[in-house]
């Protein structure tokens, strides 16, 4: 395996099991040695709780930790030193039970389990003080906008805190990808968040093959990295055509629009779905990228590229836009790194993390691309650098389908066989909100005993609440559409 690559397999065998206290104190370590936490999840099992950590570091990329504790177990809580710790415990405890003390906002994430039908019991922050009032939005929403609950607590009308309440949906996806063969989910899947099909697919793919002892060819890993990116650069129009709407800039409001119309009929015309679905299979792609198809994507491309620029100039330049949006909606580099804020809300906060960069594998080591940020923290910060990262997928597509359509494969599946037992893989996929993380394990006869998925809302929801904060509560529907966080993605 390359020292940085987007998968790790790894016998369960190996991972000698730690105490739970000791899983903790190796956590910290790494985080204070400058890592990230990817991930922090548990599984009952007849021992009692398997306790896996993910931690990710420049020099040795990712790195698995594992603890066995017993139910309703106490750890000292890493949140109140290391705060990007904060969600993942919380999903720990709802989800197995295990007591992380000292956790200063233990709450639910989900309502899981014993917790289902008592969302009305969540304990919400109060503000007190003179003329201090609460606002409460949702869970009904007007629209096609998913539940969720934001209660806006404020001054007036600047917004002293936001706490934003989801779990509404909870589908219990994990389960449900255990009840069928791992190499007949893929449907599933993509359905998880269906704007990003494509990177939860690859990362299901990914691990499947991985399980299986799979090699693909190099000419796979090129078309479902130009199928990530058609999806990534029509997944930040949106969010452009969010924002530009709201703030009633009708030029970007009807362009951007357009444009990423343009951008998913074209992926229509490859694979038969605008938003990839049935593309990527564990065993290959189902459908290739042939010289017909690869001329219309270019040629889709270099149109697309000539309006995008346009009315990104005219964005830029419009003082109403800048006004709205410049100082709006901070958070700051030191907020953005001790939150654990993944993606573009990282990036755009100053931090540079990017999975395809972090973990380039084969395909983005030979096929780089550039990692961008933004200094700011700001709506414009967020708004400027999806510009930047459409531009430089549209500039990594047309590299690569430039190179000779040999090089972009097939369609002929390589069909998986059995997966390995007493196995696990986790794969980090870069999604156009941040890294989708899913981590598969096998038991001792080859089929799957846990399936661990993460969407990288998860880690971002409590930014958007910080970055409201000492806003007026009129600019949360911009600072909401600046993330554009997924509330599906959280409530698996």
């Amino acid at each position: 395996m390359q020292p940085h690559a987007s998968a790790l397999t790894t016998p369960t065998r190996e991972l000698a099991p730690l105490t739970l206290a000791a899983l903790v104190d190796a956590c910290a370590d790494a985080l204070a040695a400058g890592s990230r936490i990817v991930t922090l999840y548990g599984r009952r099992a007849a021992s009692g709780v398997v306790v896996t950590a993910v931690v990710q570091s420049a020099a040795s990329g990712l790195r698995l930790l594992r603890a066995t504790a017993g139910d309703g177990a106490h750890y000292p809580s890493l949140t109140a030193r290391f705060p990007a710790a904060q969600m993942f415990e919380r999903e720990l405890w709802e989800q197995t039970g295990l007591v992380p003390d000292g956790h200063p906002w233990l709450k639910p994430v989900r309502f899981e389990g014993a917790r289902q039908q008592r969302m009305a019991e969540y304990p919400f922050f109060t503000v007190r003080g003179q003329d201090v009032h609460e606002v409460g939005v949702g869970p009904v929403h007007a629209g096609v906008i998913e539940p969720g609950h934001f209660r806006f607590m404020c001054h007036g009308e600047r917004v002293q805190h936001l706490e934003i309440q989801l779990g509404y949906q909870h589908r219990g996806v994990e389960s449900l990808l255990l009840a069928r063969p791992p190499h007949a989910a893929t449907s599933l899947v993509e359905s998880i968040a269906g704007d990003t099909s494509i990177a939860y697919a690859w990362g299901w793919c990914a691990a499947v093959e991985a399980l299986a002892g799979v090699t693909l060819a190099p000419g796979v890993e090129r078309v479902r990295g130009v199928a990530l990116e058609l999806e990534r650069i029509a997944m930040h129009l949106v969010a452009l055509t969010g924002l530009a709407t709201d703030i009633a800039f009708l030029q970007g409001g009807t362009t951007y629009g357009r444009l990423r119309t343009a951008i998913i009929n074209a992926t229509m015309r490859v694979c038969g779905s605008r938003f990839g679905r049935g593309w990527l299979r564990p065993g290959g792609v189902r459908h290739a990228i042939d010289d017909e198809r690869r001329r219309d994507l270019l040629d889709t491309l270099a149109a697309f590229s000539k309006d995008l620029a346009e009315v990104d100039a005219l964005m830029l330049a419009s003082r109403s836009v800048r006004s709205r949006f410049t100082g709006t909606g901070i958070v700051t580099p030191q907020a953005a790194r001790d939150l654990g804020l993944v993606g573009l809300a990282a990036r755009a906060s100053g931090v540079a993390t990017d999975a395809r960069t972090d973990l380039p594998g084969r395909l983005h080591s030979e096929h780089p691309v550039e990692l961008l940020t933004e200094d700011a923290g700001d709506c414009q910060a967020r708004l400027q650098l999806r510009m930047r990262e459409i531009g430089a997928s549209v500039q990594w597509l047309r590299r690569v389908l430039e190179s000779p359509a040999a090089e972009l494969a097939d369609d002929r599946l390589v069909a998986p066989g059995a997966l390995r037992p007493d196995m696990l893989c986790v794969t980090v996929r870069e999604g156009f909100r941040g890294p989708v993380v899913q981590a598969l394990e096998t038991g001792a006869d080859g089929r799957l005993v846990h399936c661990k998925l993460q969407d990288p809302s998860m880690q971002n929801w409590f930014g958007l609440a910080l970055a409201v904060r000492d806003n007026e509560i009129s600019d949360f529907p911009i600072c909401n559409k600046s993330f554009d966080l997924s509330y599906c993605g959280n409530d698996l």
